[in-house]
This record gives C-alpha cells, structure tokens and sequence, in this order.
C-alpha cells in the first residue's frame, strides 16, 4: 500500500511539467492507487476495462477521495486555484475536491499529496454501486477495514521544464525503515533520483 501512494507520487512525478493538467496529474495517482489495489487482490480487473477506464468511472475516489494537493505560497493552502477564465471545478468524486484544475505553468508551487485509504463510508457507498462493486473484491477490501491509510506530501516548484522537489523526507521504504532505525539522514547516495529532492545531499 505504502509503494502504490509511492508510485502514485512518481507517476504524477512523470508528467510534472508547464502545460500539464492538474486534472490529469490527479488522474494519474488515481490509476497507480488503483494498480496498488489490484497488487493487494482488493480489485480485480474486470474483461474490457483497462485501469483508465476505472479511473474514469472513479473507482479511485473509493481509496482517494481527497484532491492530488493545493497551491503553496504566502499561505500553506493558497488562493488562486478558481479564478475567473480558468478551468472550472470538476464534479464527481474525488475530482470536486480538488483545489484547482489549473494548466501548470512555470513558478506554480504546489502539494503533490497522493494517498490510499481504507475509509467505511467510501467501502460501503462503493459496495452498493454495482458500476463499482464489480471491481471490489469484498472479503479482501473488508480485510484492510479500520486499517486508516497512507499519504505522501511533497512541496514543490515548475521549472521551466519540469520541477523542483523541495522536500528531502525519506521515501522510499529502506530509507523510512534506516531512519526508523536510527539510521543517518540524509543519506550519502539519493536511490531516488526520480523523486528530484532538491539538496538532499548537502543538507
């Protein structure tokens, strides 16, 4: 579960970049959330439906039901994400949540703040929606009931032509265990070059 909201950071990771939908940034943690689950045999893949295809009848929302992040900036969460002549709110689960559905332009600092939850409301509403529960294996999502959840927040910047991470908390699981451990941090060698942690070396 903790690899799949990982995954999710580096797929949003991927597509981090000027001229990227928010959107679509949302919808690509979603997709890693939900290969995160199907891994866990919490959903199973259904003939003829691809990951896409969950993501847009929002099965995500079912683990995911906050937005990707926020604006960064004078406030932790700051203004500008509605402004007349923007892209409008989506409706549906999940998407209504999120802060903005802004076009990334360079010097936008925002959250990148996927998770994966295991939230009685989201199981029960899901279970109940036969577009949805076709997807859910029930006795195996019932497993994981009162488990609560994971969420990985990243503050970062769009550069010219991608970003720059300026969080350097441990991520990836041998790095949160050496910690756990009373390990040194920062690390000598960054095994996470993807996550593009700024000065993580020279702290």
């Amino acid at each position: 579960m903790y690899t799949g909201v990982l995954n999710a950071q580096r797929a949003v990771f991927e597509i981090l970049k000027p001229g990227t939908s928010w959107v679509d940034c949302h919808k690509a943690a979603e997709e890693a959330v939900l290969t995160a689950m199907v891994e866990l045999k919490v959903v199973k893949m259904c003939d003829g439906f691809t990951l896409k295809d969950m993501v847009d009848i929002r099965l995500g929302s079912v683990f995911m039901p906050h937005g990707l992040g926020h604006f960064i900036g004078i406030d932790t969460h700051d203004v500008g994400g509605y402004l007349p002549s923007y892209p409008e709110r989506q409706s549906g689960p999940g998407l209504k949540s999120l802060r903005t559905a802004r076009i990334l332009e360079e010097d936008m600092c925002l959250t990148v703040e996927p998770g994966c939850y295991f939230i009685d409301y989201s199981i029960d509403n899901a279970l109940k929606d036969p577009n949805l529960s076709r997807f859910i294996i029930e006795e195996e999502i019932n497993k994981h009931r009162g488990t609560g959840g994971v969420r990985l927040e990243d503050v970062l910047a769009i550069t010219a032509d991608s970003f720059t991470n300026y969080t350097v908390a441990p991520r990836g699981i041998d790095e949160v265990e050496s910690v756990m451990a009373q390990g040194k941090w920062p690390p000598v060698k960054d095994l996470y070059p993807e996550l593009k942690r700024e000065d993580l070396l020279t702290m």
